[in-house]
């Protein structure tokens, strides 16, 4: 029996891109014209919502025509379908109750979420959803739960069921930076605007008549099954992928696949015979990169002859990461290796390009080095990706180029184990003993930040005598000369004397001159 294709358009599919984009842009800046994409999305969405449900409508219109026609065979599938629509029904009108709730929470009494006016308000949903005393956003959870496990119950295919798995899963996230999870109604309407919750809700109602719809379509492909070897025709869209950066290029398979649910097909990949008769085709992923299989279907026919159907894939392993900048932070040091993470979304790192204004910027491993030339001038990073054969730019980052900090000069010395230690100047001060052992002045960036080290070019040691009267020593290096190494043997416990003018060169290749420290002996 023919039905309609119950695979999302590639408008859906784009939609719901822009729900997604829209989402992280929120994270950066709550902007007017975000605000405006949100509504942009929900408007879709719902027009999206409408379609899906004429077209889950025409399907149980079909079941309920075989039903009358033959109702020994199609009642009890007829009747499932009900049952699933219901439940549907019941979910979301739920939701439409939720969101009304959260505008008229930011709107008065008289809100309606097809015209929110305070759509910026930031405590409308997490007062609707997150409140302890209602806790309906937990309640709405047990419900999609419940939702999802009963639709899963009855679509048999693992891909459908791995889309329905994903679209309504209700999983605590760990948000980045954070430890621990959040629960899904809190990572959801926390600290949301009311459009993008209402957004939210709005997609949620979306992938809910999807799952809908993919129910309806088993319970359809049910009904002849038993009674003929392909008992079901359908024109199928196999996208390359669900997701499309613009200006890349959207491919997709428009097949027809004749479908024989009594009888499954052996499955073959890689020369091993997979353990399922679902064709689901499961492996752990254990390194990075692009991977190719094939393999081939044994199909059994009624009189006894096996065809065989030879298929080949591919996957691409990506590491999991998450982008986290601040912008006010966006600065490079001149002169220095700078290391930068560069990554795109959905492509691997080997297509992933990248170029430099003001100065180099070279791969090393996974990540990037940047090396910025003039001080003052900014860099400009820009990014591109070879996506279906064709190399896109993907985004572009300005970063301030500043000279490096003055280092801190020090005296350094080994302690009684043996391990290096630096001197710093005032404190508990150094031991006569220490002092004469140290080999001479060092200096360095160690800020937590940056951890650079600078060649000591000159200094002067500055002693002071009985009469208050002051003995420079100079040193043309980093090393004690003889003299002032004479001069420790002088101190006295108490005793203390200042090492200025000192002068250090740093990788920048600039010589400067650096602040004194003061030497106490104890």
């Amino acid at each position: 029996m023919g039905t309609s294709n119950n695979r999302l358009s590639p408008r859906q599919k784009m939609i719901n891109l822009m729900y997604i984009v829209l989402m992280a842009m929120l994270a950066l800046n709550v902007s007017s014209d975000v605000l405006n994409g949100f509504s942009q999305v929900k408007d879709g969405l719902t027009r999206t919502n409408e379609n899906i449900e004429q077209r889950n409508a025409s399907i149980i219109g079909a079941l309920e025509a075989f039903s009358q026609q033959n109702p020994e065979k199609g009642l009890p599938w007829y009747n499932k379908a009900l049952e699933v629509k219901r439940m549907t029904n019941d979910i979301y009108n739920k939701i439409d109750s939720l969101k009304t709730r959260i505008v008229c929470r930011a709107d008065g009494e008289n809100g309606d979420f097809d015209n929110i006016e305070n759509r910026e308000n930031l405590d409308a949903a997490s007062a609707v959803m997150l409140d302890p005393s209602t806790t309906r956003g937990a309640r709405l959870r047990k419900e999609i739960d419940n939702y999802r496990g009963y639709v899963m119950s009855i679509v048999s295919d693992s891909v459908k069921r791995a889309a329905i798995e994903h679209s309504l899963s209700t999983a605590s996230v760990q948000r980045p930076g954070e430890i621990g999870h959040v629960s899904w109604e809190e990572y959801k309407f926390d600290n949301q605007p009311v459009v993008a919750a209402i957004t939210l809700l709005t997609k949620l109602q979306n992938d809910i008549k999807f799952s809908e719809g993919e129910a309806l379509q088993t319970l359809l492909a049910n009904v002849d099954a038993g009674d003929v070897r392909v008992n079901e025709l359908n024109a199928f869209v196999i996208p390359n992928s669900r997701n499309v950066m613009r200006g890349s290029r959207y491919t997709a398979n428009i097949v027809l696949a004749a479908v024989d649910t009594t009888q499954r097909p052996i499955v073959y990949i890689n020369g091993q015979q997979l353990p399922n008769d679902r064709g689901l085709y499961e492996i752990v992923t254990g390194s990075t990169g692009n991977f190719d299989y094939s393999g081939y279907l044994e199909v059994p026919h009624g009189d006894g002859s096996i065809t065989r159907h030879e298929f080949s894939s591919s996957y691409t392993v990506m590491e999991p990461s998450a982008t986290i900048s601040a912008t006010m932070m966006n600065v490079l040091y001149a002169g220095i290796d700078n290391p930068i993470s560069i990554s795109v979304p959905g492509v691997a790192n080997n297509a992933v390009n990248a170029s430099m204004t003001n100065g180099t910027l070279s791969r090393q491993g996974d990540g990037w080095v940047a090396r910025p030339n003039k001080v003052g001038e900014d860099a400009v990073i820009t990014v591109s990706a070879v996506m279906d054969g064709s190399t896109l730019s993907v985004g572009a980052t300005t970063f301030r180029v500043r000279k490096l900090p003055d280092p801190t000069p020090f005296v350094q010395y080994r302690d009684a184990q043996g391990n290096l230690e630096s001197y710093r100047g005032g404190g508990r001060g150094l031991s006569k003993a220490i002092l004469q052992a140290a080999p001479g002045l060092g200096a360095a960036i160690d800020d937590g930040v940056l951890n650079i080290p600078f060649d000591v070019v000159s200094f002067e040691t500055l002693f002071f005598d009985q009469m208050g009267n002051a003995m420079p020593e100079v040193s043309n290096g980093a090393q004690f000369t003889q003299r002032q190494r004479d001069r420790f043997k002088q101190l006295k416990r108490g005793s203390r004397f200042f090492i200025s003018r000192v002068k250090a060169k740093g990788p920048d290749g600039i010589t400067r001159d650096i602040s004194p420290i003061e030497v106490i002996v104890n």
